[in-house]
């Protein structure tokens, strides 16, 4: 059997036209690695799609699926299960003191955590509109691509008449008629941008606003100082509820259990995915806090799926936060981290191609430009060959727009990390000679 051509054959593969289409056959994995049909092997300096944070072939993650389905592959939402209770509990007080009191509801991965978290604001603040960024991803499915301020909601519009947009920090795409003098000044300018916007969808009408607490694809923007908690103040002053999307920025990517724990502020809901289980299985949620969760005590909660709660999910997501202690993860991010940061700075000196580099924990993209005073930015023709160029030299990641995703398995070591970076610098070299 072709594998390849049986792939092309048969399967619909995400975000492309078909016809040119030459998937890479995968054979292995293991650690920060995997491995082609040819025998090439790859950094996953994208840790697959920024989910894959305790790397590949975890035998723990692995006993636990091979564990939980000897015992119970599956039982439906509505049964107390050992796996499904330990879970939340664990998830629960991952989520900190300001989620005290507070429950989760599972679903399978994070566009339907979304949806779910639409539905508990309508039915707590009985409002229906809805304020997300323009530069944001929240999912593929209707509620989550209505969400979401990027292109890839326009295959899915005319959408859901509820969500509004509005413009979040990213100082360096700022209006050319707007000077910053420092953070503040950035969180003072997006603070008025975000009020302004409440103030015109109406706030006696807005359910919630969602925000990725750092925008992930769309750059790994991460707010200024006080940001996240002015937005809080505001939503909390008018009764909207905040909801910090963390499917790609929670689970220590971003250094902390959750990323919104370094920024002072303590979101009403909090949606997660990928980093749960590493994408070992399919797996996602919507931690509420107390208020939130009291309320369905009285009232019915019409919220339901059929793999909710999956044992098999549940199971692996103890695992991982297992793993995430037993490994020191929250140690190794802070130690790699700063490895990123230094190197990622020297390339910016270094390289014309260059625009801006932005990160935080694991956690970076680096913007391409053909001009730095313009900041004209790469196309997407572009885009794709630096990706292709990249591949060809054994780093494999992704990229949106003009932004090139380092975000690798938070496993990774120094050497590993620097020589992985040693790639891009290669690359890059490559590239500024095209400028």
């Amino acid at each position: 059997m072709n594998i390849r051509e049986t792939s092309k054959k048969y399967n619909l593969h995400s975000w492309s036209a078909q016809k040119a289409l030459q998937p890479t056959v995968v054979t292995k994995a293991e650690g920060i690695y995997f491995w082609d049909d040819e025998g090439n092997k790859y950094y996953d300096m994208s840790a697959q799609l920024v989910n894959a944070n305790l790397g590949h072939g975890n035998r723990a993650l692995i006993d636990a699926i091979k564990d939980q389905a000897e015992k119970l592959p599956f039982i439906g939402p509505g049964y107390a299960v050992d796996v499904r209770s330990e879970a939340a509990k664990m998830l629960v007080e991952m989520a900190g003191p300001a989620f005290e009191g507070g429950k989760v509801f599972f679903t399978n991965a994070g566009a339907e955590a979304n949806e779910n978290a639409m539905k508990f604001c309508r039915a707590v603040t009985g409002k229906w509109k809805f304020l997300s960024m323009y530069n944001s991803y929240h999912g593929a499915t209707h509620g989550a691509s209505a969400l979401t301020g990027e292109p890839r909601r326009f295959a899915a519009e005319p959408g859901m008449v509820c969500v509004y947009h509005f413009d979040g920090p990213f100082p360096y795409r700022a209006p050319k008629q707007v000077e910053f003098k420092d953070e503040a000044d950035v969180t003072a300018y997006y603070l008025d941008r975000f009020e302004e916007a409440v103030k015109r969808e109406g706030p006696n009408q807005i359910a919630g606003v969602f925000v990725e607490t750092v925008v992930g694809s769309n750059g790994v923007l991460v707010p200024p100082k006080g940001y996240l908690k002015g937005v809080k103040e505001i939503c909390a002053k008018n009764g909207i509820m905040l909801v910090c999307d963390e499917v790609m920025a929670g689970f220590y990517r971003c250094g902390t259990k959750f990323a919104f724990q370094q920024f002072d502020v303590a979101p009403d809901i909090v949606v997660f995915a990928k980093g749960a289980t590493c994408g070992y299985v399919p797996l996602g949620g919507v931690i509420v806090n107390k208020a939130v969760a009291e309320y369905f005590d009285e009232n019915k909660m019409f919220n339901g799926l059929t793999y909710s709660a999956h044992p098999m999910g549940c199971a692996v997501c103890i695992a991982a936060i297992g793993e995430y202690e037993r490994l020191n993860i929250k140690d190794n991010v802070a130690k790699q981290g700063k490895v990123l940061e230094e190197v990622l700075n020297e390339l910016t000196k270094k390289h014309v191609s260059i625009g801006e580099a932005r990160y935080i924990g694991l956690f970076a993209q680096v913007e391409l430009v053909k001009d730095r005073k313009t900041k004209e930015p790469f196309s997407i023709p572009e885009m794709v060959k630096v990706v292709g160029m990249l591949k060809s030299e054994g780093f494999v990641t992704y990229n949106n727009e003009n932004g090139v995703m380092v975000a690798p398995p938070l496993t990774i070591t120094e050497q590993e990390l620097r020589d992985g970076l040693a790639i891009l610098d290669k690359v890059l070299t490559e590239v500024d000679k095209t400028l």
